[in-house]
């Protein structure tokens, strides 16, 4: 494709079913030309989406549907009553320790510890393993690892391994980008070929809790690969794709369920599967699931399962709602953590912080790009706060000649696909995007049922369905702010299943600093993947000042450069401008005092060609 063409839009493509093994056989989706852009903002009144023909007529309705579907889900399920004495008994302890890690002196085990940055806790934690051998998984597996050509394990894997394989319940704190999926990816295939085989009706024996779509299907990539050898059936179940298939799936009986909370109740609700025989349950990114409202629909899935099961939770914090689910839900469990427990970040990351006034972003921006695409295989992700502005950046971009697109939840799913494959292609190799994008660009819709406009679970994506229940957004969230966001889980609401592994992202830009340091963490930590190196640009103005303590710690810990402004406001703190965007705000009906958001920025003709 062109960039002297229309955008997104001029491209078609072949239809495509779905074979048996649930991956699409054929073309990529038709890419017909949707504006996608809503040029009156949000309206007041009954709109829904404007009837111009893309969805560019009239803007978003402020009017709520439905009832509070959220609040309910679940209420169907009773909690069973568990007699330990009368359930099967099951195997989950399977670890052999390696002569070679037995006769390991403790003297060497703790500076290897010390040396990959891994601290333990709990009673009698096993020794880390050094190689993919000393691990002892059976041959059906390594022979899957070492196809790969990993060198080594990673530190998360290392010692993650033997607790797992131990069949004790496990706490892993790490950064995203571990390796800690086959930390508990490959014991789960073990657990599972030491089990009985599914009778007609039985539900999975691994279960996997995932807050979003793109991290479940990444999941479920990762057991695909490794569970072939053993005939390992998995399905993924999530919202926001036609149920047929997922039911499809569960009714022939699957041995790994990767599913997010909300349609996973959906589907024991309606007892379309059962978690009867789940003994290896998983939760990944608990501290994700929590911020996004599901611990109520985790704590019900959870009492559906039996309770001397094995329980594995991974986080990238360890704050106090995180410690109060381990504490609940699992028994004596060890512990490990991948590098401080205090807010850090990658140390491959080079982060630049540039103290600016919100009129000097667009210039410095420019500058910075001008540097950052002198090399034809940079990628730059630039992140800004709300969909509005994502959209308002690329159209400024483009218009100046940059191959820049946008992805944020109003767009529809077929040109999220089409952004993320530009971008990894580097066809497209700046990427303007909010907060969804700062965990887990997963793989690519090849692996996705097609995305049915209308069928949206809100309980997994409710920014999908934002605009025809508003009001639901405001009764599952919090108040949502005139610039459609909310101040407690804009990441929620921004949520948008971002669809492709692009590892090699060299440049994160911050155009706008996030809501918090932890979520600036996370931004960042999409460049300096996989041991590479990367550059992180962060714009912070005076609105800002309140995250300035938090952030000087971060630049101190990685041993970055502060901005003596930046330290200044650190140490008297103080307000800001009223408001990010210099107290002028968002009009219900406009933006910046008028003028709605306008439509089809990916559309945008580019202008006098810079890249």
């Amino acid at each position: 494709m062109s960039y002297g063409g229309g955008g997104y839009g001029s491209r078609g493509g072949g239809g495509g079913g779905y074979g048996n093994d649930g991956y699409r056989s054929g073309g990529r989706q038709d890419y017909n030309g949707h504006s996608n852009g809503h040029s009156n903002g949000y309206g007041g009144g009954g709109g829904g989406y404007g009837g111009g023909g893309g969805y560019g007529g009239g803007g978003y309705g402020g009017g709520g549907g439905g009832g509070d579907r959220m609040s309910n889900l679940g209420s169907g399920l009773s909690k069973p009553t568990w007699d330990l004495s009368k359930l099967p008994k099951f195997e989950k302890s399977f670890y052999k320790e390696d002569e070679a890690v037995a006769s390991r002196p403790a003297s060497e085990v703790e500076r290897f510890r010390r040396d990959h940055q891994i601290t333990i806790a709990g009673q009698d934690v096993p020794k880390p393993v050094e190689t993919f051998d000393e691990a002892g998984f059976p041959r059906y597996v390594m022979d899957e690892v070492k196809a790969q050509g990993f060198p080594a394990p990673t530190a998360i894997q290392s010692q993650g391994w033997p607790m797992a394989l131990s069949g004790r319940d496990v706490v892993g704190i790490a950064e995203t980008g571990s390796g800690k999926t086959l930390t508990y990816c490959l014991p789960a295939i073990v657990h599972i070929n030491a089990q009985p085989l599914l009778a007609p009706g039985d539900g999975p024996i691994v279960l996997v809790l995932a807050p979003t779509r793109e991290l479940a299907v990444q999941i479920q990539q990762e057991i695909t690969k490794f569970g072939k050898s053993s005939r390992i059936r998995n399905t993924c179940v999530y919202g926001g794709v036609p149920r047929g298939p997922q039911i499809r799936d569960l009714s022939k009986g699957v041995e790994v369920c990767i599913a997010t909370p909300g349609r996973l109740i959906d589907m024991l609700e309606g007892g379309k599967t059962n978690l009867r025989r789940v003994t290896y349950l998983v939760l990944d990114e608990a501290d994700r699931m929590l911020d996004m409202g599901f611990e109520p629909q985790i704590r019900k899935i959870i009492s559906q399962i039996r309770p001397d099961r094995q329980t594995l939770m991974w986080s990238a914090t360890w704050p106090k709602e995180v410690r109060a689910l381990a504490s609940e839900f699992q028994t004596d469990f060890i512990q490990v953590n991948i590098g401080s427990m205090d807010l850090s970040a990658n140390h491959r990351i080079t982060q630049v912080v540039e103290v600016v006034s919100e009129g000097e972003k667009r210039d410095r921006m420019i500058k910075h790009l001008e540097k950052i695409m002198d090399n034809k295989e940079n990628k730059c992700l630039l992140f800004v706060g709300t969909k509005r502005v994502a959209d308002e950046i690329t159209r400024f971009l483009r218009q100046d000649g940059w191959p820049a697109l946008s992805i944020h939840g109003d767009k529809q799913q077929n040109e999220r696909d089409w952004v993320l494959d530009q971008f990894k292609t580097n066809k497209s190799p700046i990427m303007v995007a909010t907060d969804v994008a700062s965990r887990g660009i997963g793989p690519g819709p090849d692996y996705w049922d097609q995305f049915q406009i209308g069928s949206v679970d809100a309980t997994d994506s409710p920014a999908a369905s934002f605009s025809m229940e508003r009001a639901r957004i405001n009764m599952l969230m919090a108040p949502i702010s005139a610039a459609g966001t909310c101040s407690i889980a804009t990441r929620f609401l921004e949520l948008t299943y971002c669809d492709k592994d692009v590892r090699n992202i060299t440049h994160v830009i911050n155009y706008d600093y996030p809501n918090n340091s932890e979520d600036y963490i996370h931004r960042i930590g999409r460049t300096g993947r996989a041991g590479a190196k990367g550059t992180a640009i962060t714009f912070f103005t005076t609105d800002n000042s309140k995250q300035a303590r938090d952030l000087v710690g971060v630049l101190q810990e990685a041993k970055q450069q502060v901005d003596p402004r930046l330290a200044e406001m650190a140490r008297y703190g103080g307000g800001g401008g009223g408001g990010r965007y210099g107290g002028r705000g968002y009009g219900r009906g406009g933006h910046r005092g008028g003028g709605g958001s306008g439509g089809g920025a990916n559309a945008m003709p580019l202008g006098n060609r810079r890249w």
